[in-house]
């Protein structure tokens, strides 16, 4: 039986569980991405399982179809339906089990990216290493306004930290109203004054059809001048054509990024250049704790899967519970 770890870019395939208690098992880490659906195929075609990080790795229906040995895909994190294609997985018989993940460390890298933007921070660290000393006038965030695009799990914390920081907050969504706004002290306002009114918008929604493409080449054309946008959401979100046309013509402020729509991000994007982006590698999530999760949670969910007791099952007509939930449900019926 044989178990491909996909995207482990850090290494960390043997170092948080021993995947020696499963007799047989042979592990195989892979450290790269591969972006060519053909060669993926051929990377997995003599596994069994496949366990992936996140959403680095997509599997659609007809790379899932052509892997006639895999049985179990070991996902992690919440949100797989739209990389995952999850009816394809159940007509093929290939069981899809997740994790659980803390979101509140890509609320911190929201966080670090917008003060290293209004601070200049990667500017001011560069003149220090090179034997300088300051060399931009900083801005402070009292008194500014925060655009919040998304007022959910991770948007509501983002806007309580900016108002401890003496913040004005707005937020749209589809699906804002003025009264669940005022709940979290916040201010409902249109998408256009979002955009027009904000000193930095902060980007917190899922990806779906209704938020394909929604921060359009108008949105950003109605943005200040010295604005800053931050996503540490999904790329797809916004234009990435537009958005690097206001960045390259100096029309924003800047830009905060730790998502890209080809990752790793290519040896020479712009992005890696720019001297108004502040680009971090998808790091929202990756934390010594969520990888513990992951990890631990999947070793799990690998040994149940091979008892016939599948757990945390995202596919098919089994539910997804976490294993607290799992262990409360078996209490239950022996009781």
């Amino acid at each position: 039986m044989r178990l491909a770890i996909l995207d482990d870019y850090l290494g960390l395939a043997q170092t948080i569980v021993d995947w020696g208690v499963v007799p047989g098992l042979a592990v195989v880490g892979f450290r790269d991405h591969v972006h060519d659906q053909n060669e993926l195929i051929e990377r997995l075609s003599e596994f069994d399982i496949v366990m992936r990080i996140r959403e680095r790795t997509e599997f659609p229906r007809n790379v899932l179809s052509r892997l006639p040995k895999l049985k179990l895909i070991l996902a992690t994190g919440m949100r797989n339906a739209r990389s995952i294609d999850l009816p394809a997985a159940d007509e093929l018989g290939i069981v899809v089990c997740t994790t659980e993940a803390q979101h509140q460390t890509t609320v911190e890298v929201t966080w670090a990216l917008i003060l290293g933007l209004f601070r200049s921070m990667p500017q001011e660290t560069a003149s220090l290493r090179a034997g300088g000393w300051q060399v931009s006038l900083g801005r402070g965030l009292a008194g500014k306004t925060l655009g919040v695009l998304g007022l959910g799990n991770m948007g509501i914390p983002v806007a309580q930290i900016a108002q401890l920081f003496g913040m004005n907050v707005i937020a749209w969504s589809r699906n804002m109203t003025p009264e669940r706004a005022d709940i979290h002290k916040v201010q409902s306002v249109s998408k256009e004054a979002l955009f027009s009114q904000s000193d930095v918008i902060t980007i917190h929604m899922p990806l779906s059809d209704a938020t394909l493409g929604l921060v359009s080449a108008t949105d950003l054309a109605r943005m200040k001048k010295d604005a800053f946008l931050v996503n540490t959401s999904r790329p797809q979100i916004v234009d990435e054509r537009a958005l690097f046309e206001v960045l390259e013509k100096r029309l924003i402020g800047g830009a905060g990024l730790d998502v890209f729509e080809t990752e790793p991000l290519p040896l020479h994007h712009p992005y890696r250049s720019m001297p108004n982006v502040l680009a971090t590698p998808h790091i929202g999530f990756v934390t010594k704790e969520n990888m513990e999760e992951f990890f631990q949670t999947s070793l799990k969910n690998l040994l149940a899967f091979l008892a016939g007791t599948p757990i945390n099952v995202i596919n098919g007509a089994r539910p997804f519970l976490p294993d607290s939930q799992v262990s409360k449900q078996m209490h239950a019926q022996n009781t």
